[in-house]
């Protein structure tokens, strides 16, 4: 059973597309981005208010979830969708990321992965066949096969391996998914390419997995630590090959540019931590570039955030009493960051998509890249 996508309109330059995901919990409008519920709540956000920004999808941690409360609990409380009381579909991972982000606790090997809790210190044992029971059982809509992320500046040798391993998972994770998962209202399984910036493990990688017939499609290990042109190279050398009737997902990936970057080589799906954790530090997405709230010279602004943002942070809140939030750290500060930013980027997917299907790609792209390019600084400048 393959994800059901249409394809609605594409553009005649590049390879960005306009489309919808039906699910038996709604339309997934395409290109889309994923709110990050990490650990079954979207940090410092209402569900209430993200439905009202436009989101459709939630992605949520198989790993965190499976170390607190645990999967069983998860199960007992009604399943991720009682317990984020959202009726939209979800997307799981698989905890492919952690073995990158926890290096320093797991040890692989050919049967899986064992993690040391960074809670507790007791043991944590993924396996392909655990990894599906997992997300099974916490209720999603989309389930991820375990893979091996590796790092951007890892050597060759070292990607091969994480390449060899995730293939030999994902053989294991949909033989257990097709022999688990009835037909009627089964997860989604999508599986994962590797390959890091290397084009030739890339693209063998991608065709290994779609040998596999999986449900859906992503692409992993990118935005840790690669460069942008490294990037860019790995989105060249993977996404055409996977099918074109079935949505790419590029996991864990959330700049604007890279957005573009990654839009017009056929990607459809996206999630990322940074608009949260961007909004908790202060700093803001904005359609004139970053604004970094702590900036002294917004102490008695009354502008909005952003003119051009109808969020609720931007119809109430001015600049300069942003700024008192943060600096006097009251918490309402980081949420309502977090709401402008969250909101920020699920306007971006909507503005995208009508230039795919107005036929004016180019122009939008090129509007974001003059205010989000390679040369527009990063987070981390006060550019306002």
């Amino acid at each position: 059973m393959t994800i059901p996508f249409r394809i609605l309109r594409e553009d005649g330059s590049t390879l960005a597309r306009a489309g919808e995901i039906r699910t038996n919990r709604g339309i997934v409008k395409t290109p889309q981005f994923m709110p990050v519920g990490t650990r079954a709540t979207v940090k410092g956000v209402l569900p209430r208010d993200l439905k009202e920004m436009g989101a459709s999808v939630l992605l949520a941690n198989a790993f965190h979830l499976a170390s607190r409360p645990g999967a069983e609990t998860v199960a007992k409380l009604g399943g991720l969708h009682e317990m984020m009381q959202w009726d939209g579909p979800i997307l799981t991972d698989s905890g492919g990321y952690q073995i990158f982000s926890l290096a320093k606790i797991r040890k692989i090997d050919r049967d899986g992965v064992s993690f040391r809790d960074p809670l507790d210190g007791t043991s944590i044992r993924f396996t392909p066949e655990s990894c599906m029971e997992l997300q099974r059982t916490l209720g999603a809509d989309f389930i991820m096969a375990l893979d091996v992320c590796p790092g951007g500046d890892a050597p060759r040798a070292e990607i091969e391996s994480a390449v060899e391993q995730s293939l030999h998972w994902a053989q294991r994770c949909i033989a257990d998914h097709r022999a688990h998962a009835s037909r009627d209202g089964a997860p989604f399984l999508l599986g994962i390419a590797q390959g890091g910036i290397h084009a030739d493990l890339r693209a063998s990688c991608a065709r290994e997995l779609i040998k596999l017939n999986f449900d859906g499609y992503a692409i992993g290990g990118l935005s840790v630590g690669e460069s942008k042109d490294g990037m860019r190279r790995a989105l060249d050398a993977t996404a055409p090959i996977l099918p074109k009737e079935l949505p790419r997902y590029l996991m864990g990936v959330g700049h604007p540019a890279d957005f573009v970057d990654a839009i017009e080589r056929g990607v459809d799906l996206f999630d990322c931590v940074s608009p949260t954790r961007e909004g908790r530090n202060a700093r803001a997405f904005t359609s004139a570039g970053y604004v970094h709230i702590r900036n002294a010279a917004l102490a008695a602004d009354r502008a909005p955030l952003d003119a051009e943002c109808e969020c609720y942070c931007c119809r109430r809140y001015s600049r300069g009493t942003l700024r008192h939030l943060f600096q006097v750290n009251e918490m309402l500060g980081p949420i309502l960051l977090s709401m402008h930013n969250l909101s920020f980027f699920l306007k971006f997917m909507e503005r995208a998509r009508a230039a795919i299907q107005g036929g004016q790609w180019s122009a939008f792209a090129g509007g974001v890249r003059a205010v989000y390019g390679a040369d527009a600084g990063t987070p981390d400048a006060v550019l306002q």
